[in-house]
Parts: structure tokens; sequence; C-alpha cells
């Protein structure tokens, strides 16, 4: 939402905030034109926290469980509450191991007529196996995925409370894919594919929730809570979305989240962003803690990616720069 001012008030603002360092309230537009101003929402890291609990409330979230089917209805309602147009795109999708997962993608839109979108996404299931666990005895219990999932989707529902609230100029939607990380498990002995991964999107990408669909870009959170995160730029966001990768290290740069969002390259992780940019073809770009050295961090597809992971000031950082991202696009 834009108020216009006389150019000398809009001078002494500019003045004040740049003294300040407050760049999450009024700020000016990504123009640079001193024609109006930018409110930016300030995202709330203990909302997001509560948003993450009520998920792992119900347990492992994987396909075909009664938890699974809960959560999914939560989500959906929660997105309706804040005034998104949701959408239920259900579908039985093929596992590894030729299990049929009944999973079902949530929608939820904002300005649906609006032709200038902005896609956001995070994956809402659970690895049914912790099979990176350092205790072998631990490889087939399910995990909770409070980070490697929860977290993505605790950040996109606090935004889009906000978004509920002050709608930005353009129009949002929300995806939370299904069966992401039911992926080939480590112990399996037979053939292994990429494609086994990001189910959901996969079959999204493919049959899209509105015909002829597209955005301007998109964004996915994947594992966006964790503590001691590292946001590298992925090698796929840098290969189809560069410009994109570029706005949102930039806007963390600016808002003092240089620390996180590293400026050097990561590595290339087949994520729900790939098939999203490989068959619909919008510029995506995954916001995900690797490096070649740590991987995804101690806890990933472990029975240790539990409450105690989350780190309230990540959250803060990556749902700050997304809301700052979305707000100042025109």
């Amino acid at each position: 939402m834009k108020n216009s001012y006389i150019l000398c008030f809009i001078t002494g603002v500019i003045c004040f905030f740049s003294c300040t360092g407050n760049k999450s309230n009024a700020t000016v537009s990504s123009s640079g034109e001193a024609s109006g101003l930018v409110n930016v929402p300030d995202f709330n890291a203990d909302s997001a926290y509560q948003f993450i609990q009520a998920q792992v409330d119900f347990g492992p979230r994987v396909p075909n469980t009664a938890g699974h089917v809960a959560c999914g209805e939560y989500l959906a309602e929660k997105l309706a509450s804040f005034g998104a147009a949701v959408t239920d795109q259900y579908a039985d999708l093929i596992a590894y191991d030729g299990t049929i997962l009944k999973a079902r993608n949530i929608i939820g839109s904002y300005k649906p007529e609006t032709r200038k979108r902005i896609l956001l996404f995070a994956h809402w299931d659970t690895r049914p196996w912790a099979d990176n666990d350092p205790h072998k005895k631990n490889h087939h219990t399910p995990i909770l995925g409070v980070n490697d999932g929860a977290s993505g989707v605790g950040v996109l529902l606090e935004i889009t409370r906000h978004i509920g609230e002050q709608a930005p100029e353009l129009g949002i939607d929300i995806i939370f894919f299904d069966a992401e990380d039911y992926g080939t498990p480590q112990f399996h002995t037979g053939r292994y594919t990429e494609d086994t991964w990001a189910l959901g999107s996969q079959y999204w990408s493919r049959n899209p929730h509105v015909h002829g669909y597209t955005a301007r870009f998109g964004i996915l959170l994947d594992m966006v809570g964790g503590k001691n995160a590292a946001f590298y730029k992925e090698l796929y966001s840098l290969q189809y979305a560069p410009s994109v990768v570029e706005k949102v290290w930039n806007t963390a740069d600016r808002l003092g989240y240089g620390a996180l969002f590293v400026n050097a390259k990561g590595g290339m992780i087949t994520d729900d962003h790939y098939y999203v940019n490989k068959y619909i073809k919008i510029p995506s770009i995954d916001i995900i803690p690797h490096d070649h050295n740590k991987g995804f961090g101690s806890f990933w597809h472990t029975v240790d990616d539990n409450m105690e992971v989350i780190d309230r000031s990540v959250l803060k950082a990556v749902g700050q720069t997304v809301l700052e991202v979305i707000y100042r696009e025109e």
C-alpha cells in the first residue's frame, strides 16, 4: 500500500529511517522514487514458531497417515482464516517402491484475478524414515520434521497472516506441496533416481491449479529455522533464476542478515523449485541451508529434527527478507 506525501516530508522520513536503521516499516519504494512509501509488515518470529509447533503437535505428517490428514485440514483452514482463496489439489502419487501416496497440495491465493503474481512455496509432509540418523536402530522411524518441513510452512503462514491484513501490490500464491520427502531412503538396495523426491511439486508443475498459470518468480522455503543456518546461493536457483537470487540476497544484506544469506555458491539441490523451473518454467529459487562441507546439518533426516533445533532469529531473517521482497515488487 502506498501513500503520497509532499517531497520535503518524504525526504525527512527517508533520513529518519536511514539513521535509525529500521527497514521493516515505512521505507522508500523499490523504484527509488520519492513519490510514495512501501509499508512492509514486521515479521513476528514468535508467531511463526507457534505455527511450527501446531504442525508438530500432529506428529509426523507422512502421507497415508492420520496425522497427515489432520494437519492438511489445519493448514487449509489457516489459509482460509487469513483470507486466502483455498484450492485443494488431491492426487495419487507413486512412491519409489510403488506405494500409492494419497497426496494433497494446498494452495492459498490472494488477488486471484491479478495477472502479476508471485509464488511462495514449501513442503508440508515429513520423512517416513530417519535414514540419516547416526543410530541404525532409528533408520525406519518417521521424523517429526520440525525444520525439514514445518519451518518453511510456519514462515509462510506468518507471511499469509500479514497478507490477509494488508495485501501487497501483486497477487500472491502460497503452495504447500505434499510428498516432497518420500524419496528413496539410504537403506534401499534397489535403483535410485532423483525423481522419487518432490512428487507433489512435480504433479502441480504439470497440472497447475489454474490453466495457464504463471508467476513473475517463485521462492521456495526449505529448512529455514534451524540453528546455525547458512543460506548459500543454490546452483539450480542461479541457473534458472539468477536475478531472483540477487534480489533476495541483496535484500537480506540490506536488512542486516548478510551473515545468514552468504554471498557464495552452495550445492545443487533437487528440490521443489527444480520441477517448478523445469516443467512450468517459473523462475524459482530455493532458500535452503546447505554447503559443500556440512551438507544440510547434523539433524537433517534424524530423530533430532525437533523443536529444540529451531532458532527464532533465523525465522525472523528469512521471513522479513521475503516480506520485503514481495511488498517491494511493483
